[in-house]
């Protein structure tokens, strides 16, 4: 959040139904950054509040992705479409895709940074995954690029509001590679002396620990230049109507 927030002019900070928002102005456009909390069902009750409060142009999913295509830390998937995979096996929810305009111009500049093959389906889970050997399992079964556990319950309410989705993520992990432990034990309310615990008794994991962080830096600033170059896109445009009007 810090890093994205970085690629805005100062912005003001409000709270819009009870929910802490950072509002940046770039040329005629508003920027809302929101940090839902990981999740789909945080992520779900987020977006339902504003989208009941406030019209958008467009609804960005942003953050981290777990790669399920050959690529490197830090660089750009992009997806039109997502899924839900329900549980722990891969039992599909029906393919979300909102399109407009305001997104068509996001993937104009999308299409000048990113190869075609870095742009696709993404799958949300309710779980994190964390060995490779279930990442693949998902690669394979729903021909995905990435997967996180947000997008999903953003495109849903998205939908629902008639707002054009679009997901812009950053490798943080990758296919063939395991986390270091089961994050699964942290997001559980009772879970959190478990996962110390599976710390303390494996202190080898804080070595996979420290690779992920590292990971997650240069994740963080993939982000941060793409948003640069949005923000610095949104801005020309609005000189370009300028100049065309004169």
């Amino acid at each position: 959040m810090a890093s994205i927030r970085s690629a805005f002019s100062t912005g003001d900070e409000r709270t819009v139904g009870g929910i802490p928002v950072s509002v940046h102005t770039v040329g005629e456009r508003e920027f809302w950054l929101v940090q839902t909390g990981v999740g789909l069902e945080k992520a779900r009750q987020c977006a339902a509040q504003l989208l009941a409060i406030h019209s958008f142009s467009l609804m960005i999913s942003t953050g981290f992705a777990c790669a399920l295509v050959p690529v490197d830390i830090g660089m750009l998937l992009v997806g039109r479409e997502v899924v839900h995979s329900r549980g722990e096996g891969v039992e599909l929810s029906p393919v979300l895709d909102v399109p407009g305009e305001e997104r068509d111009r996001l993937m104009t500049l999308v299409g000048a940074m990113v190869s075609s093959d870095h742009i696709g389906r993404f799958v949300s889970t309710d779980h994190v995954v964390g060995s490779a050997r279930e990442k693949r399992a998902f690669a394979e079964h729903t021909k995905a690029i990435g997967l996180d556990m947000e997008s999903a319950a953003l495109a849903a309410e998205a939908f629902r509001a008639r707002v054009p989705f679009v997901i812009v993520r950053t490798v943080s992990d990758l296919l063939h590679e395991d986390l270091p432990l089961d994050f699964n034990l942290f997001l559980r309310p009772t879970g959190w002396l478990k996962g110390i615990a599976s710390i303390v008794t494996a202190p080898s994991c804080l070595l996979g620990l420290g690779r992920l962080r590292r990971q997650s830096l240069i994740a963080a600033e993939g982000l941060r230049a793409f948003f640069c170059r949005y923000a610095a896109a949104m801005a020309s445009l609005r000189q370009e109507r300028a100049f065309s009007s004169m």
